[in-house]
């Protein structure tokens, strides 16, 4: 499902740029944990991060216009607590298919208490069998509650991104 001329454009201008260097003008961040040991190991993950299972094990998925993510689909977050929590909408921008790292990427659309864009990876090192679950995001506040939320919103992000990797498999 390809971006149509009926959706959304998204909220920021640098779409892709989790697959390079991070742009200036926003909060950036890298994280990257090992998961495990094995080929199986890192397949298996590949799949489970396909499947948006980063974001269903830690609570906020919402929904998919597709049941693997692929460019251009349409997916829901909900953030927050209870009747305080939002729908959030994003597109996933590009799908990594390396032999070494395999994910995908959405960027925040209108509508989103962010704007920027988040990477959900899975990596296999050759060198020492060792698989790491990746992920790497760049946002700024689009909204004034988030502006307003300054540091604290980045802290939540940081560990709402450590509990998105402890949601994948670590055996195959």
């Amino acid at each position: 499902m390809e971006h149509g001329p009926s959706d959304p454009p998204f909220t920021y201008s640098e779409v892709g740029a989790t697959s390079s260097e991070l742009p200036a003008g926003y909060h950036g961040f890298r994280l990257r944990r090992q998961i495990g040991h094995g080929r199986a190991l890192f397949e298996h993950a590949a799949v489970a991060i396909l499947e948006y299972r980063m974001q269903k094990g830690t609570g906020i998925f919402h929904e998919a216009s597709t049941p693997t993510a692929e460019p251009g689909t349409r997916l829901t977050v909900r953030l927050g607590i209870g009747p305080l929590a939002i729908t959030a909408p994003c597109r996933v921008v590009y799908v990594l298919a390396a032999p070494n790292q395999r994910g995908f990427a959405y960027g925040t659309l209108p509508g989103h208490p962010e704007s920027g864009e988040e990477l959900f990876s899975v990596e296999y090192d050759p060198a020492d069998d060792a698989v790491y679950g990746v992920v790497t995001a760049f946002s700024r506040p689009a909204t004034w509650y988030t502006r307003l939320g300054g540091p604290i919103a980045r802290l939540i992000q940081r560990f709402v991104a450590g509990r998105y990797i402890k949601t994948l498999p670590t055996t195959p």
